[in-house]
C-alpha cells in the first residue's frame, strides 16, 4: 500500500474545489492524500474554510512552510487560463513536487500517459496513447482520443469532444461542448469557445468561436505571464 502523502491545492476557487472532490474520491478507494487545505493570495480569504478545509494562506508562504506536502495548481477558468503557468514559474519547483490527480470515474486507456500536476475529472474518456500534460485541467465528461496530444497547461472544458490526432499545445483553453476535427492543432495560448466546431488549424494566441469556428479576435495576454522559450507544443525537446 502506498505511503498516504500530504497534498495542497493551489487555488481556492471552483476548479479547486473539483480537484478537492477527486481527492476525496481516489481516498475512498484506497488511502492516498492527506489534504491539508487550499492557498490562495486574497489576504481575506486566509482561515477560510472551503469544503471543510482551511485557506492555508498565501503560496508562496504555505508551500515553503510544507516542503514535504505535493500540490496541484488549480487556478484555471476562461478568462485566467494563463495563472498556472505564472505560479509553476514563480514557484521554481521540480516535477516531483506536483502531484496527478485522476478521478476513479474516469475511463483512461492503459496507453494514456498523464504529466505531473494535471487533474483528470469524473467522467473523462481517453483512449488509446493519448497524452495529457504536466498541468493539464480536464473537465467532466470531455472525450480524448487516440494520440490526442494536451500539451502543457492546456484546459478542456466540460463535455469537448476531440477526434483523433488533436494536438493542443501549451496553454491552449477548449472551451465546454467544443468539437475539435481529427488531426486539428490548437496553438499555444488560443481559446476555442464554448459549442464550437473546429474544422481547420487555430493559430497561436487567437479566439476562434462558432460553427465553423473562425477568429474573432487576439488572446491579449496578461504582462506577468509572457511565454518563456521552447517548444511551442509542449512536448519534449
Amino acid at each position: 500500500m502506498a505511503a498516504v502523502e500530504p497534498l495542497i491545492l493551489v487555488g481556492s476557487g471552483g476548479f479547486a474545489r473539483e480537484a478537492a472532490e477527486v481527492v476525496h474520491a481516489v481516498n475512498a478507494v484506497q488511502p492516498r492524500w492527506d489534504l491539508l487545505g487550499f492557498t490562495d493570495d486574497d489576504p481575506a480569504l486566509e482561515g477560510a474554510r472551503v469544503k471543510g478545509l482551511p485557506v492555508l494562506g498565501p503560496t508562496a508562504e504555505v508551500v515553503s512552510a510544507h516542503p514535504g506536502a505535493r500540490l496541484v495548481l488549480c487556478t484555471v477558468s476562461p478568462q485566467r487560463y494563463f495563472t498556472k503557468r505564472v505560479l509553476e514559474r514563480r514557484l521554481a519547483l521540480p516535477p516531483e513536487r506536483y502531484a496527478s490527480l485522476v478521478h476513479p470515474r474516469a475511463a483512461l486507456a492503459p496507453s494514456v500517459a498523464v504529466g505531473a500536476g494535471a487533474v483528470v475529472l469524473a467522467g473523462v474518456v481517453a483512449t488509446g496513447d493519448a497524452t495529457i500534460g504536466p498541468h493539464v485541467g480536464v473537465m467532466p465528461a470531455a472525450v480524448i482520443t487516440h494520440d490526442d496530444h494536451l500539451g502543457a497547461f492546456a484546459s478542456v472544458a466540460s463535455g469537448a469532444l476531440l477526434a483523433g490526432g488533436v494536438v493542443l499545445e501549451e496553454e491552449a483553453y477548449v472551451g465546454a461542448g467544443a468539437m475539435l476535427d481529427a488531426g486539428v492543432v490548437v496553438g499555444r495560448g488560443s481559446l476555442v469557445g464554448m459549442g464550437s466546431v473546429v474544422r481547420h488549424d487555430v493559430p497561436p494566441m487567437q479566439v476562434w468561436v462558432g460553427s465553423p469556428a473562425r477568429r474573432l479576435r487576439d488572446v491579449v495576454r496578461p504582462g506577468d505571464a509572457q511565454v518563456p522559450s521552447g517548444r511551442a507544443d509542449g512536448r519534449p525537446g
